[in-house]
């Protein structure tokens, strides 16, 4: 029987799978979970648990596979969706934790805004800190703070919504999202940074992740569909 190409949790639509090769698995991340450690019990949407314990249950979608170990290499917000890497053994953590660490994985997002936008491309430097006075946001702190660039690219105006690509140098914990806001141009539904706008899911998905492969030295690119994310917006 073939491999399915997706993983099926509890209580979960299915989770498609974007990319599988030896030593890596990418994911269509849906919004809602969170990226924590095994451990971290605080949350019944704990992504990684959720992805252990199928494993050691043996779900089909894994034992057709031979998955024994499967763990997040780099991070997405709890609500952004888009493309998230795993790797299948330690040895490729941290072999591909390098590859970001080194900044030689190059990620684009779509980010959906409010706000007028005063030019068309742009890079954002400012520096990120945690802010310390408010407990999981980070802030601009051009003294204390670490580096932080991100490209900015405008794709379209529709409505009240600007259409934006991202391109982070840098993966700094909600750095699109400061970066935009300080722009004036605040993610939609950005409980965060901004304000929600209803039921209307975070404008901000991860849409395209290139590589070169750190074993084979061929060039890998992930893509993830955009249809429907971009409909939510009239897009």
């Amino acid at each position: 029987m073939a491999k399915p190409n997706y993983i099926e949790l509890p209580d979960c639509e299915r989770i498609p799978i974007l990319y599988e090769d030896r030593s890596a698995i990418a994911i269509d991340k849906p919004p809602g979970w969170m990226l924590a450690p095994d451990s971290w019990q605080e949350t019944s949407r704990n992504l990684q648990a959720a992805i252990t314990s199928s494993i050691v249950g043996r779900d089909f979608w894994a034992s057709s596979r031979g998955l024994k170990f499967l763990r997040y290499v780099h991070r997405l917000d709890a609500e952004t969706s888009g493309i998230l890497l795993f790797c299948k053994s330690h040895g490729a953590i941290e072999t591909f934790s390098e590859l970001f660490e080194t900044r030689k994985m190059e990620k684009t997002y779509l980010a959906v805004v409010t706000g007028e936008p005063k030019q068309t491309e742009w890079l954002c430097e400012l520096k990120l800190a945690p802010d310390k006075q408010r407990f999981h946001k980070m802030k601009v702190d051009e003294r204390h703070g670490k580096d932080a660039q991100t490209y900015f690219k405008v794709l379209e105006r529709r409505g009240k919504y600007t259409l934006i690509e991202a391109k982070p140098v840098t993966g700094r914990t909600h750095q699109i999202r400061i970066h935009l806001a300080e722009a004036g141009l605040p993610v939609v539904s950005d409980e965060l940074y901004g304000r929600l706008e209803g039921d209307t899911p975070m404008g901000l998905r991860a849409v395209r992740l290139m590589y070169t492969d750190p074993y084979t030295k061929k060039r890998v690119e992930i893509h993830a569909p955009v249809d429907s994310f971009l409909k939510w917006y009239g897009f």
